[in-house]
């Protein structure tokens, strides 16, 4: 007989292309990592490190599904990012033994509710709120690190059809191994994790009835539809 005194909560995963799943215990989400973007959002991408912020493992939108527009905000936006899949964990990683953790890469957007993030930056209160909010994290089929450089790739999002973001990971201020690296330092990384490495220079709004298509040369798509 359990003792649990409520059921336990589902374990969310994450469609694999060799018909796997992959179990999702935490997303980690690095901000403003490139410098276009960082830019645009009114900062100097040469001053600062890299910094973390979170979702929660159940944010996460799977298999090409719809996703409902988000309570509480008036101005939903996209940000298409490469997202890293480990395969095990550590703590003060080197930089060098970075990619050994990585099981495999994916497509990811991070949605974002801006006019609630706006008014928390405003405030000097978090925005947790703003970036961890129910069904916030699409993401595509997980391709394994195999033949994949997580360090080179065009990366471009279009909304319904009109292409909106358009880069390149060249352009990533902290590199997949830096920002691995650097997260372990903070926390301790586990197998099943998720890490969101940062959107190009594009970013913008979406409303209800968009279709969004994220796409990385050589890992794949994501595609979903705001309802």
């Amino acid at each position: 007989m359990s003792d649990l005194v409520v059921p336990a909560p589902s374990l969310p995963s994450v469609a694999t292309t060799d018909g796997g799943r992959f179990p999702v215990r935490r997303i980690h989400c690095v901000g403003r990592n490139y410098a276009a973007h960082a830019r645009e959002m009114g900062h100097d991408p040469d001053r600062e490190p890299p910094f973390f912020f979170g979702k929660p493992a159940d944010a996460v939108v799977t298999d090409g599904r719809d996703t409902p527009y988000p309570t509480l905000t008036t101005q939903l936006e996209h940000e298409v990012e490469l997202v890293v899949a480990l395969r095990a964990g550590g703590q003060d990683v080197a930089v060098a033994d970075a990619l050994d953790l990585v099981w495999g890469y994916a497509v990811g957007i991070d949605l974002t509710r801006r006019d609630l993030q706006a008014e928390a930056k405003r405030l000097g209160r978090p925005w947790d709120l703003a970036k961890g909010f129910d069904h916030s994290a699409p993401i595509g089929t997980i391709v394994p690190a195999a033949g994949v450089d997580p360090t080179t790739g065009g990366i471009t999002l279009h909304v319904d059809g009109e292409l909106r973001q358009s880069g390149d990971l060249a352009d990533q201020v902290w590199s997949v191994a830096e920002t691995i690296a650097a997260l372990s330092r903070a926390v301790r990384l586990e197998a099943g994790d998720l890490l969101f490495t940062g959107t190009p220079d594009g970013v913008g709004p979406v409303s209800r009835g968009s279709v969004l298509r994220g796409t990385i040369a050589g890992v794949g798509t994501v595609e979903t539809r705001i309802v």
